[in-house]
Order: structure tokens, then sequence, then C-alpha cells
């Protein structure tokens, strides 16, 4: 195996959601095999690991203790064409207001390098399986929605080495009205 692009990421994680889709995404989704919690992307790619300095921490601390935390219900699937199999959040603007944040603060970094015209807050479940085996997937699944949880803090995701491996490098809460 060659060289792995080392690259980051923000991610909502998404804890609730592990029981019900954990042993999913372990066979169904490479990400979940490297490390990657169930979550939902704030922004990736993000600042390359061997850039990221306490400037950019303090940025993105500045900025997601700003936000308010929030409650979300991931009330269906839906898919990307028949390759990704995803969660969708009843209401997708808080996630979206998290990514429109921070690409504001680091504008280098559009999300999914703006491949995309409309970024569509998800959490997914399969990604590029047998179709079957996604589809017996989302069977499953929707017997267990809606999952209901709360955005209380936003994951800095880091690969370090050539395994492809994804660690935690930093956790920022989110402001939680009436706590100090």
């Amino acid at each position: 195996m060659g060289p792995v692009l080392r690259r980051s990421a923000l991610v909502l994680e998404v804890p609730e959601a592990e029981a019900t889709v954990g042993r999913h995404r372990d066979v169904l989704d490479a990400s979940a095999r490297l490390g990657v919690p169930a979550h939902v992307t704030v922004l990736f790619p993000f600042v390359p690991p061997a850039q990221i300095n306490p400037v950019i921490v303090a940025e993105l601390q500045r900025i997601l203790a700003g936000t308010a935390a929030f409650d979300y219900r991931l009330t269906r699937t839906a898919w990307f064409g028949d390759e990704v199999l995803w969660l969708a959040p009843e209401d997708p603007q808080p996630f979206r207001i998290l990514t429109e944040l921070v690409h504001t603060a680091f504008p280098a970094f559009p999300p999914y390098e703006g491949q995309f015209d409309d970024v569509v807050p998800h959490l997914t479940v399969a990604d590029g399986c047998d179709l079957s085996d996604m589809q017996a997937a989302e069977r499953a699944l929707e017997q267990h929605l809606p999952l209901r949880g709360r955005a209380r803090k936003v994951t800095l995701m880091v690969q370090t080495d050539d395994s492809g491996t994804w660690t935690r490098h930093t956790t920022f809460p989110l402001a939680e009205p009436g706590r100090s």
C-alpha cells in the first residue's frame, strides 16, 4: 500500500446513533474501519494535519464556542445514487450553519473541495458496497428511526500516518445556553 494523503476533517459526532448504525458502518463504510465515528461532516477536507497549529485551533475554538448546541432528529434514510446510504436530519439547517461558519473563517477549504453545489448534511451508513447489502441495512435501520441526539461538540479528526487511520485531534464544545 502506497502513501496515504493525510487529511483532516471537522465532524459532529453522533454517539446516539452508534448502537443503531455501528454494525452496519463497520461492514459497509470503510471510514468506520479507519476510526471515524458515526458523524455528520462539518467541513472536509480541512487544513492538512501538518499545518494545524495553535492559531487554527484557537480560531476554531472561538467560532464554535459562540455557536449554540442544538437538538436534532435523524428521521429517514436517503441515497446518493446507488452508492451511498445515509441518514437525513429532519432539519438540516443547524448543520449547514456550522459548515458555513467554519468555511467562512477558512475559505481556502470549501466543503468537499467544492465538488457539490449543495452540501447535504448526512450521516453515512454505507458507501460503495454491494447494493443488496446496503438495501438490507436500510430496511434494518428504518425500524429504529427517528434517532434523537444533541450536537454538543465538533471534533477535529486527523490522519497522521500512512495507515489512513483517523484519530481525534481536538474537540470543540458548542455553547450550551444557560450554562457558563
